[in-house]
């Protein structure tokens, strides 16, 4: 799409996802995640400046910087060179414009670690993923030539910037969101701006066969250890009376046809009255997860949802208010918003590498940005027999994410802890 100003000038709309992100964004609300790849080797800076560069060439919807029109913000092409730096700030922070030449994503490293914080507008956690693997294959093929001569060859780009909601919703699907708010975590805050951040890196194979036993899904077995880590040690302890709801990414593209690398998912919420519906086992609670995920992921839920998402952002009288006066009417609608969360949980899944790529790598982590709201988020991903469990958390305890290390220990399966330092140690703890 061009500007009829300049025919030189690319620009694009935002897709229907991406719309609300950049309204309601700041520092107190970053609307950020982070893909991290943990290599098997040091860092090279320069050669991985120069590979971010050649993906940026392949990937040109990721080259941009966001303007703001009269009635929405849009995309148009970034001339300016993407800053590379040491990681030395908290993950998933605000991604400051003018401090990132423009970009929405940015770009760091640690040791044996690559990071790339992406702004939601830009893109969601599965499209994220095939651009920072891109960044991943360039630079391992820079640093070894000859071991990977053939390898740049094989891969194929095909992809697109449509907006993927707009090509499949349906005008006729009723909402079925729910009218309850939800359980909301208590707990005094860290301050100061700061993040826990615990890694669980879990057997994947122990994980699996544990999950089989109980005829469930991985993602639906981890929701429900979620669930119960939250009852016994939050919401029992506040006499908590709302439901815990727990919203699950989903990858749009497992039920439509699309290449697109803008956003294209959805979500369901489980939402579990732990009185209610006397939840107040594991076992009970898993079962509960089950029967909740097979009714919510039915392809006429997903598409009700889907919709009526489009519908907001098509609303004829939401789409002439200025975006000056759009501003602070989204922003007080999307805080009441996500009082209908107790958390998120996004399993972006098994993340594929090619061949001899393999070699080099140790496992990936994924982040999401936690917020006053929400205070703890959870994100997991999986290389390998490596399954990384993530909780980003701005509570100033962390025996949510003791117990659900505990439940897992106790069920046998091998995991270790790495985190960030700003909470004591769990696994020293829960031995």
């Amino acid at each position: 799409m061009k500007d009829k100003r300049d025919e030189n000038l690319y620009w694009r709309r935002l897709d229907n996802s991406a719309k609300i992100f950049p309204i309601s964004a700041g520092k107190r609300y970053s609307t950020v995640f982070r893909l991290s790849v943990v290599l098997k080797e040091k860092i090279n800076p320069r050669v991985l400046e120069e590979a971010v560069n050649i993906t940026l060439e392949k990937y040109k919807s990721f080259k941009v910087r966001m303007k703001a029109g009269i009635f929405w913000y849009y995309f148009e092409d970034n001339p300016k060179t993407p800053i590379i730096e040491e990681e030395k700030a908290y993950p998933c922070q605000y991604i400051n414009p003018k401090t990132n030449n423009q970009y929405l994503f940015k770009v760091t490293y640690f040791d044996t670690k690559i990071n790339i914080d992406i702004f939601h507008s830009l893109t969601d956690g599965n499209n994220g993923t095939i651009f920072f693997k891109e960044i991943i294959y360039n630079y391992l093929e820079l640093m070894y030539p000859e071991i990977f001569q053939e390898e740049r060859n094989l891969r194929k780009i095909e992809y697109n910037t449509e907006d993927s909601y707009i090509q499949n919703y349906d005008k006729k699907a009723k909402s079925n969101a729910s009218p309850k708010k939800a359980y909301l975590l208590k707990g005094r805050k860290i301050g100061l701006g700061a993040v826990s951040v615990i890694h669980q890196i879990i057997d994947f194979d122990a994980l699996k066969k544990e999950s089989k036993s109980y005829e469930s899904t991985i993602t639906q077995y981890l929701t429900a250890v979620l669930i119960y880590a939250i009852y016994e040690e939050n919401y029992k302890k506040n006499k908590g009376k709302k439901p815990i709801k727990i919203c699950v990414p989903v990858n749009l593209k497992k039920y439509f046809s699309s290449k697109t690398m803008s956003n294209f998912f959805s979500y369901i919420t489980v939402e579990a009255e732990m009185k209610k519906n006397n939840l107040d086992t594991f076992k009970k609670i898993l079962e509960f997860v089950k029967a909740d995920f097979q009714k919510r992921l039915k392809e006429e839920e997903i598409i009700k949802t889907m919709s009526a998402n489009v519908k907001i952002g098509n609303n004829p009288f939401i789409k002439i208010v200025p975006l000056v006066l759009k501003k602070p009417l989204v922003r007080l609608g999307y805080m009441e918003i996500r009082k209908y969360t107790t958390t998120t949980f996004s399993n972006i899944g098994r993340i594929g590498i090619m061949g001899k790529y393999q070699n080099y790598i140790d496992y990936f982590l994924m982040l999401i940005a936690p917020e006053s709201v929400e205070k703890i988020k959870c994100s997991s991903c999986t290389f390998e027999n490596k399954m990384v469990f993530t909780f980003t958390s701005i509570l100033n305890d962390n025996r949510i994410e003791k117990n659900f290390y505990k439940f897992l220990k106790d069920k046998g399966i091998k995991v270790q802890i790495e985190s960030n330092g700003v909470l004591d140690d769990i696994s020293s703890e829960t031995k």
